[in-house]
């Protein structure tokens, strides 16, 4: 059973001028990563602007995007949908179409139990065979995923391959770590006001579910590997420092407001913010082109 290790890269979703999905754009997206190191994609999550794509897209999406990835990367899908029946249907709909792997989050705005959101994590992984992995996010969705709850879908479910947490809490990823042992990757966000990744791989963590990916690919695929030499370690720690003030600088505003610029200043396709988001423009944007080539980005990576 396939499970995520190393730089797992959540790609924005690139639209067209008239707002419609830019398929093309995703497969540039899907061959730049593929050429460049990156482990797999994780699509339609947070930097996917996920919540704002009707459910006929993201079936789109996953038809058109698993059969350009095929032989390239293993690509996961964020698969929540508002309700338990819509989020089962959806997730036998990407197991259809070839959908390497699912990924799902606690559903926003309701503030499950920890009992609820079991049997709503339960549901959904029982309705498919194929690798399936949960985003704990409580920043965006309120609700936490305990390590118990973890544990206890862990026990149940063998295809349940990766859990990727995105907490300010050392001591939620130990818990998880000490609970699951090695049954499943456990992986973090790059997230810099939280700093999990060292921790996280300190831990015996397998990498980083990460948005840096999108502009340093390379780097990040270094950065992420699971620690197993005591060269490793130091590397790690020295990208981490190298590359900090660019992965602050990309967390400046929510996911994806920095990175869609970041990729159209490459030449890859980044394209306009779906609305309410609006588009970055002015000195922030200025700021972020001045650090992208203080690290010569647009040299190492633009196909201008």
């Amino acid at each position: 059973m396939m499970r995520p290790k190393g730089s797992w890269v959540a790609i924005p979703t690139p639209f067209n001028s008239d707002g419609s999905v830019d398929f093309g754009g995703f497969e540039t997206l899907i061959n730049f990563h593929a050429q460049n190191d990156t482990s797999m994609l994780l699509v339609m999550g947070s930097a996917g602007e996920v919540s704002l794509l009707s459910v006929e897209e993201r079936m789109s999406i996953v038809k058109r995007v698993s059969a350009m990835a095929k032989g390239k990367l293993p690509v996961f899908y964020g698969s929540s949908l508002p309700t338990t029946q819509q989020t089962v249907d959806f997730a036998r709909y990407a197991e259809a179409e070839g959908a390497d792997g699912l990924i799902f989050t606690a559903p926003p705005y309701l503030l499950l139990t920890q009992t609820a959101l079991y049997q709503f994590l339960r549901e959904a992984m029982a309705s498919v065979s194929i690798p399936v992995g949960i985003y704990n996010n409580p920043t965006r969705v309120v609700s936490n995923i305990n390590p118990e709850t973890i544990e206890k879908l862990s026990n149940e479910f063998p295809h349940f391959v990766a859990d990727k947490e995105a907490v300010p809490s050392v001591q939620q990823l130990a818990e998880v770590k000490r609970r699951v042992g090695d049954r499943m990757s456990i992986l973090c966000c790059d997230y810099p006001k939280y700093s999990i990744l060292l921790p996280t791989l300190a831990l015996g963590g397998d990498g980083a579910a990460n948005i840096g990916g999108n502009v340093i690919p390379r780097e990040m695929a270094q950065m992420n590997k699971p620690w197993e030499t005591i060269e490793q370690v130091k590397l790690c720690r020295e990208l981490f420092f190298e590359y900090y003030p660019l992965t602050s600088m990309l967390y400046t505003f929510s996911n994806p407001v920095m990175i869609k610029p970041a990729l159209d200043y490459l030449g890859l396709p980044g394209g306009k913010l779906r609305k309410p988001n609006l588009d970055l423009e002015g000195k922030k944007l200025e700021e972020l082109h001045e650090v992208m080539d203080r690290y010569e980005l647009r040299k190492k990576y633009g196909i201008m």
